[in-house]
């Protein structure tokens, strides 16, 4: 099952057409080429599946959501915090139920 955790996007790169996102402290690139040009913006949260910015999201529902992943977090260690938040939208596409 995939999780993809809201992100906050914290600077936008016009000319390569990504955005840099911060997903709970861990911060990486990701392409805005599936969204409208101009439709997302510096604060705003999205939420990102294979590298690729998929949606906005209201900050109200995005904040709600960040801190049930925090507690979630809580209960395991640095290094699977860490690779739980990296391998959040790297999820494989898969056929069946």
């Amino acid at each position: 099952m995939c999780l993809s955790i809201p992100s906050k996007v914290v600077k936008i790169d016009k000319e390569k057409n990504t955005a840099i996102v911060d997903t709970m402290g861990v911060k990486r690139e990701a392409g805005l080429d599936l969204m409208e040009e101009g439709s997302v913006d510096i604060d705003d949260y999205v939420l990102i599946h294979v590298g690729f910015v998929m949606n906005k999201i209201d900050e109200e529902d995005a904040l709600e959501s960040l801190k049930v992943y925090q507690e979630i977090l809580e209960k395991m260690d640095e290094q699977e915090r860490t690779q739980a938040v990296l391998d959040g939208d790297n999820c494989e596409n898969r056929e069946g139920p």
